[in-house]
C-alpha cells in the first residue's frame, strides 16, 4: 500500500476578494502554495491566517486537509477546482473522508496531528466557486475535507509522508461523522454514540448534543 503524502502545502492571509463596486469580501480561502517547509504550531502554520476567526481556526481546526483524489471528480462535474481550491492547507494524496477517522493521529514531517472533525462547508466556499448549491452538495457527497489539531509542533513540507500512528475510533470515518451530523436519516443511537467520541471537536460535540436533545424530546 502506498503511503499517503502531501502534494501541496498552502498558506493564506485575509484579503479583499470582492469585485469592483461590491461590498468588501475578506477571506483567506485563496491560499497560495509554498515550496519549503513551514513550522506548524498548535494554532496552525506560521504565516497562515483565517478570514473569520469566529468560525474558523483555533486548536481544534488548526490545519485544513483535502483529498487530492476529489479534484478530478469536481472537474468532471464541471467545476474547475484543483489543489488548494477548497482553501485547504494540505492537499493529500492517498487519503479521503472514507479512509480518515475521527481521532486518527498522523505523523507528518516533524508534526503529530489528530483528526478532529470533518470540514463544515460554508458560504465562503460557495462564493469562491460561484455555486449557490455547493454547501448542500458537499454535505451530501461528503467531499468536504477534514481538520487537524496539532499534538506536537514542528515543520511540515510538501512531499512529506502522512503516516498513521494511532486509530482510536475506527468506526467513525469523517464521512460517517458528517452523515450523522447532516442527514435527517440519522438514528438516535448514532447521535448518542458520536456525541461521546472524546476526540471529536468541542464545537461538533456541542452541536450534536443539541440535535440529540431535540431528537430525544420528540
Amino acid at each position: 500500500m502506498t503511503t499517503p503524502k502531501i502534494i501541496q502545502l498552502a498558506i493564506g492571509r485575509p484579503e479583499n476578494r470582492a469585485a469592483s463596486g461590491e461590498e468588501p469580501w475578506i477571506t483567506a480561502i485563496y491560499r497560495k502554495p509554498v515550496s519549503a517547509a513551514v513550522f506548524c504550531t498548535r494554532l496552525g502554520f506560521e504565516g497562515d491566517q483565517v478570514g473569520n476567526p469566529r468560525v474558523h481556526g483555533g486548536p481544534d481546526k488548526a490545519v485544513l486537509c483535502y483529498s487530492a483524489a476529489h479534484y478530478p471528480t469536481w472537474q468532471a462535474e464541471g467545476m474547475p477546482a484543483g489543489p488548494g481550491g477548497f482553501g485547504e492547507n494540505l492537499t493529500i494524496e492517498g487519503l479521503d473522508e472514507e479512509s480518515v477517522c475521527i481521532g486518527d493521529v498522523y505523523r507528518v514531517g516533524e508534526v503529530e496531528a489528530q483528526v478532529s472533525q470533518p470540514r463544515g462547508p460554508c458560504n465562503t466556499l460557495a462564493r469562491r466557486w460561484g455555486r449557490t448549491d455547493l454547501v448542500r452538495v458537499v454535505k451530501e457527497n461528503h467531499r468536504s475535507g477534514w481538520y487537524l489539531r496539532i499534538l506536537r509542533e514542528g515543520k511540515i513540507a510538501p512531499g512529506d509522508a502522512v503516516e498513521l500512528i494511532a486509530r482510536p475510533q475506527p468506526g467513525w470515518t469523517a464521512a460517517r461523522t458528517a452523515e450523522v451530523n447532516y442527514s435527517r436519516n440519522r438514528t438516535l443511537e448514532d447521535l448518542e454514540e458520536l456525541v461521546e467520541v472524546p476526540e471529536l471537536s468541542a464545537n461538533w460535540r456541542n452541536d450534536l448534543g443539541k440535535k440529540l436533545e431535540a431528537m430525544a424530546g420528540r
